[in-house]
């Protein structure tokens, strides 16, 4: 887990690679043996065409990696577009000058990416790629609790939760942040539903009845640090809030984690077997 804070400054040789690994000159620099990505911003790539910024939906516009030649999707390009499907979060630093610290600016997950044209570092016109950050703080404000309802069925609701539970996509940067909550909300429904009441890691019913008279449990990301973001309803549990607590915070937590991550995998294969 790191220990960064929001607006303090860090040594990115000493403070995250010595730390955690990566490419120490990179923008983008995953890390083999962490489960972050981290980004660097900056002025000093404006010589290379990324300009950086948040804009007027409130999500930060982080220019891909490539110098020169049309952007493409491999190395850290597909690592930020697929970063919630691998469970890795989004650490993004601003670099203050030639030698000086970073600071660090948070946690964000990417709501989706555009192609836009943009100048390589030689001058010539090339396909770029500009993916929507959304802070990670502003995503749990904007999230509005999912009322499940099964007229469908179940497997209706685990189709969609399943087509909404892939890479960020292409899209304009004035609907990502609705796409991501309508992805998001799909994934909750159907983890929900699929629990039916009752928490899927210790096996009892859930603690109260909401103010809308359905069961209440709370969505839990297996594996990962945060409970912020997408992810694939293999990775997703619903669980009682003390059970919750104790998976983050208990010693045994890594543990009970684990063992949930087979009995979610159970139930998937069941409900394979009964679509």
């Amino acid at each position: 887990m790191h220990n960064f804070q929001i607006g303090q400054l860090y040594s990115r040789k000493q403070d995250i690679h010595d730390r955690f690994g990566g490419s120490q000159r990179s923008g983008i620099s995953h890390c083999k043996d962490a489960p972050f990505i981290f980004l660097f911003t900056g002025s000093l790539g404006e010589q290379y065409g990324y300009k950086d910024h948040w804009d007027s939906e409130g999500l930060f516009r982080f220019t891909g990696e490539g110098q020169t030649g049309d952007m493409r999707f491999s190395n850290g390009n597909k690592a930020i577009r697929d970063h919630q499907l691998e469970g890795r979060d989004l650490l993004l630093f601003e670099q203050l000058g030639k030698s000086k610290p970073y600071r660090f600016l948070g946690e964000f997950v990417c709501t989706s990416y555009e192609y836009k044209g943009m100048p390589d570092r030689e001058g010539h016109t090339r396909q770029g790629i500009v993916f929507h950050l959304l802070n990670v703080d502003e995503e749990i404000e904007g999230s509005q609790e999912v009322t499940v309802q099964i007229t469908n069925g179940l497997q209706a609701l685990r189709q969609l939760a399943y087509a909404s539970a892939k890479s960020a996509p292409q899209v304009k940067s004035t609907t990502g942040k609705t796409n991501y909550y309508e992805r998001n909300a799909n994934i909750k429904r159907y983890v929900l539903a699929r629990a039916n009441g009752v928490c899927e890691c210790c096996g009892k019913p859930a603690p109260f009845l909401k103010r809308t008279g359905q069961p209440y449990l709370e969505p839990h990301h297996i594996l990962k640090l945060s409970d912020k973001g997408l992810d694939h309803p293999r990775m997703v549990a619903a669980v009682t809030p003390n059970c919750h607590r104790e998976i983050h915070h208990g010693a045994k937590g890594e543990t009970i984690d684990r063992k949930l991550l087979e009995l979610i995998a159970q139930k998937e294969s069941a409900q394979i077997e009964l679509s």
